[in-house]
């Protein structure tokens, strides 16, 4: 009887107040999401009448059809090296070379940040060397560095490389993230040093220990990191205005702008834009929610 009580889970206020606030927060989120999604099913009069339709009484696609019938680019742009030459794909409206831009600079700037702050927080974590102390130092101060403050070097650094106004100019430039690399050095302090030097006794090469011993067991920390960069360079909306241009270079968050600005009254198409910019990254978050959740976790007993 003692053993059939300790299996109930009794429900305490706690536990029914936790739940309603935690079912409340995420009504809270999700709201704007489900507002803009369905909103870009409606009829201009549904979305600009002063009662609000919470559900489409008619679902009508005219807002996608307008996002893309309004303009067009070539589907893609490849520069051929050392001439000024571009092969360019077939034409296609501007909203799914908007889209393919952005997707092509958040996955690039993901996998490289990746990479680069693995190794990076891995060295500072695990590597003694002369000036290891002063160089993380910085990393932490550039991470309270505003972007604004390197702007105008930046801007003359992209001219220089002649990247400006293409999509290197907003991936590179992310790359060394300072706070990536932070991350990544507390994930690799909890590596046992056990582990790498049995690695070196048994013949391991450093480039072998780092990818058979190291990345698996950092692996949530870069899955974490990889949302993180992700989201932060799609989001990246003030770095995109200042170094893209071009009609076939804009991402989906600058085209939508521009089309707000000329069309400020069209909420429809503004929502189906929006609707369109949501759908890759919620994918990578669903993707990648295991080991974001495990990394948090992960991150936040390391001492």
């Amino acid at each position: 009887m003692n053993n059939l009580n300790h299996g109930v889970h009794h429900t305490t206020p706690y536990k029914v107040i936790s739940v309603i606030i935690l079912l409340v927060m995420a009504f809270l989120f999700l709201f704007p999401l489900y507002w803009i999604v369905t909103g870009s099913f409606k009829t201009m009069k549904e979305i600009n009448s002063t009662t609000p339709a919470w559900w489409p009484s008619e679902w009508v696609l005219t807002n996608y059809e307008k996002l893309f019938s309004r303009r067009s680019a070539p589907l893609f742009s490849i520069p051929i090296p050392f001439t000024d030459e571009v092969v360019t794909g077939p034409t296609v409206p501007a909203a799914i070379r908007w889209l393919i831009n952005t997707v092509w600079m958040a996955v690039a700037s993901m996998v490289l940040t990746c990479i680069t702050a693995t190794m990076a927080g891995y060295s500072l974590a695990k590597k003694r060397f002369v000036g290891r102390g002063l160089v993380f130092t910085l990393i932490v101060c550039a991470m309270a560095l505003p972007k604004q403050v390197i702007l105008i070097p930046l801007i003359r650094e992209m001219n220089a490389l002649k990247l400006y106004d293409k999509m290197g100019a907003v991936i590179f430039p992310i790359v060394g993230w300072p706070f990536g690399v932070f991350l990544m050095k507390q994930f690799s302090e909890g590596i046992p040093g056990e582990m790498l030097e049995a690695a070196r006794i048994d013949g391991a090469s450093e480039a072998k220990t780092f990818l058979r011993i190291v990345v698996p067991l950092v692996k949530p920390g870069v899955g974490a990191l990889a949302i993180f960069t992700f989201i932060n360079s799609w989001n990246d909306y003030f770095m995109q205005l200042i170094m893209l241009s071009s009609t076939s270079n804009l991402t989906i968050s600058l085209g939508i702008a521009q089309l707000q600005a000329e069309l400020s009254t069209d909420y429809g198409l503004i929502m189906a834009g929006a609707a369109l910019a949501a759908v890759p990254i919620l994918t990578v978050f669903i993707i990648f929610q295991k080991y974001f959740t495990q990394g948090i976790t992960m991150g936040a007993v390391k001492g």
